[in-house]
């Protein structure tokens, strides 16, 4: 699969078979993950998989109410727990040295997208999840104090074949050149 293929054709996965992900296609998807850029070279990342169904259903029920990732996520085979170090990405001795704060949501964005390019790759469906109890799972995952949890992932084979994705915005609704709102004409 060629990468702008990988990248038109991923979608948000919330309903797998029964079909069980293996732990090779798991390492697979963290070995991308493990290539995605980072601040500094940081790699702040650290990705919890969860088999364990009593873990899974823990998870899940940290998650808001009205997810809609929440049936999916209790029929795949793993969830994968993505967290990150705190204090180092978009620090210097401890210090946050951007506007935003910490940059580790960038850098596991990164990776994030990485492992989800290479789930799909492999013919496997993800939905990155994030409207949960971040500090409820934390516990649950027996995450130490200096991480966080950031999203959870679950993965497994899509029930049904990928549909056209929504519109995307054109290019010139978001793209300018040298300033702001001066259009980009030689590319649109």
């Amino acid at each position: 699969m060629e990468l702008m293929e990988a990248i038109n054709g991923r979608r948000s996965v919330r309903k797998y078979t029964e079909h069980y992900v293996t732990d090779e296609e798991i390492k697979e998807m963290l070995e991308a993950a493990r290539r995605a850029q980072s601040w500094a070279n940081t790699q702040v990342w650290e990705f919890v998989v969860v088999r364990n169904k009593d873990i899974i259903e823990k998870v899940v029920n940290t998650y808001s109410e009205k997810n809609p990732a929440a049936r999916g996520s209790m029929s795949a085979s793993a969830l994968i727990i993505a967290c990150a170090r705190t204090g180092v990405s978009g620090c210097y001795n401890g210090r946050n040295v951007t506007m935003f704060g910490e940059w580790f949501l960038f850098d596991l964005g990164v990776a994030v997208q990485n492992l989800c390019l290479r789930a799909h790759e492999l013919g496997l469906g993800t939905v990155v999840v994030g409207l949960m109890d971040h500090k409820a799972c934390k516990k649950v995952i027996g995450l130490p104090d200096g991480y966080e949890v950031v999203a959870s992932i679950p993965v497994g084979r899509p029930m049904v074949q990928a549909k056209e994705g929504p519109a995307r915005k054109e290019l010139r609704d978001f793209v300018h050149l040298d300033i702001y709102g001066e259009r980009y004409t030689k590319i649109y």
